[in-house]
């Protein structure tokens, strides 16, 4: 039985359709639904620029200041589109319980949050809009795939149709 389910989003192009794949899972059996968007930390060369220019004391604060202010800002924009994306007083808006914007690997922070809210469906899309190639999954969606204790429902891009 389907009681919670996470919605993994990239908030890409194709996030809005993947949402509509969560949304009626959710409503079909009356889960709790809630989203993830994961942050991926700084690159080293973005890190090494930012330690020439501002003092370590500077630097602590931004990270520990500056990130939770980013995520708290990415976590009201997702929340903004939803309601934008379903309209302000739709009765979907009621089946998400929380949204979480979390930094890390996309794939482990996935896996964590599914475990940490002990979810029994994950649902995701195949591919980000911006990976290029011939492969119909990416490399999240994949690692997904392989390691995720609860079923995944993956919705496949519309790109990837219009190729085969």
């Amino acid at each position: 039985m389907i009681r919670s389910m996470l919605y993994a989003t990239d908030l890409g192009v194709y996030a809005p359709y993947v949402l509509q794949h969560a949304l009626v899972l959710a409503r079909t059996f009356d889960a709790e639904l809630h989203v993830v968007h994961v942050v991926e930390p700084m690159g080293l060369f973005a890190e090494s620029v930012l330690q020439s220019f501002l003092a370590a004391d500077v630097l602590k604060q931004l990270h520990s200041e500056g990130v939770n202010t980013v995520i708290d800002s990415i976590e009201a924009r997702v929340l903004a589109s939803f309601r934008e994306e379903l309209g302000d007083g739709h009765q979907d808006l009621t089946l998400i319980h929380s949204v979480r914007v979390v930094q890390g690997d996309p794939s482990n922070v996935i896996l964590d949050q599914a475990r940490l809210l002990g979810v029994d469906l994950l649902v995701v899309g195949s591919r980000s809009h911006d990976e290029e190639g011939d492969t119909p999954i990416g490399r999240t969606a994949a690692r997904i795939l392989q390691l995720s204790d609860v079923p995944v429902y993956m919705v496949p891009m519309l790109q990837s149709r219009a190729q085969t």
